[in-house]
């Protein structure tokens, strides 16, 4: 009977507090997955309402049995959005650098607000974490050297990548010149034997190779005038040795 009468005196208790505009923590459980979360039920719902990181729990006493403001929870649940934003894009950065837009778009992918996304960037960024131009101009840079390939592709791929145009432009125009002629070079001789045909049409292939590949037209000229020349003094000097 006792028990009839504490079921009964709660149900009451939750009544006059939904009377009051106010919230009661029924039950709080811990995530499966993640050990440092945690789910909130409210008014004797069997679903969980929101669930909130640890620190939460504690600065804001969230506590079974605590009546709590529906203005105040949202607030709790907006600080752990932000929370959660920033802690995902400092996971997702892992070993190497990565853009505004590929963070953007990979907590846009975890059900984060824009809110809490933005807010996670600009922190990143105040960290030094996220920085689209120094990337921009690091990216450029050793992808021409490792994948032999000229500003105009390199600025496309930039763009691809969601850096902002402009910057993208910056980072391809700041290119050492000397060193994409030199690369155009090395990635024309290391073609040119295989390319077949007369010497026009291997010049004239290789040119439009190159031009695939985002090098200038005044750089491909002399790329290709570069490994011609030296594909035929190969191959006169292979003639001569037989």
């Amino acid at each position: 009977m006792k028990d009839d009468e504490r079921v009964q005196d709660e149900q009451e208790e939750q009544e006059e507090q939904t009377e009051a505009g106010m919230m009661l923590i029924t039950a709080i459980e811990q995530e499966r997955k993640d050990k440092r979360r945690y789910h909130l039920y409210m008014d004797g719902n069997d679903e969980p309402f929101t669930s909130v990181h640890e620190d939460l729990i504690v600065t804001h006493r969230l506590l079974k049995g605590r009546q709590i403001d529906p203005h105040e929870l949202k607030q709790i649940v907006e600080k752990d959005n932000d929370h959660r934003a920033y802690i995902l894009g400092l996971i997702y950065l892992g070993p190497r650098p990565r853009t505004e837009k590929e963070i953007s778009r990979y907590l846009s992918g975890k059900g984060l607000d824009e809110s809490a996304i933005g807010k996670a960037l600009a922190r990143l960024q105040g960290e030094r974490l996220v920085d689209d131009i120094s990337y921009a101009n690091q990216f450029a840079e050793q992808r021409m050297r490792s994948q032999l390939k000229g500003r105009r592709l390199l600025q496309q791929e930039l763009t691809h990548r969601g850096i902002a145009s402009g910057t993208a432009k910056e980072a391809a125009q700041g290119l050492d010149s000397q060193m994409e002629t030199e690369v155009a070079i090395r990635a024309a001789k290391k073609k040119w034997p295989y390319v077949k045909g007369e010497i026009r049409d291997r010049k004239r292939k290789l040119m439009a190779f190159l031009l695939r590949r985002g090098f200038p037209s005044a750089v491909v000229k002399q790329a290709v005038n570069e490994a011609s020349r030296s594909g035929e003094d190969d191959e006169n000097g292979h003639t001569l040795d037989n």
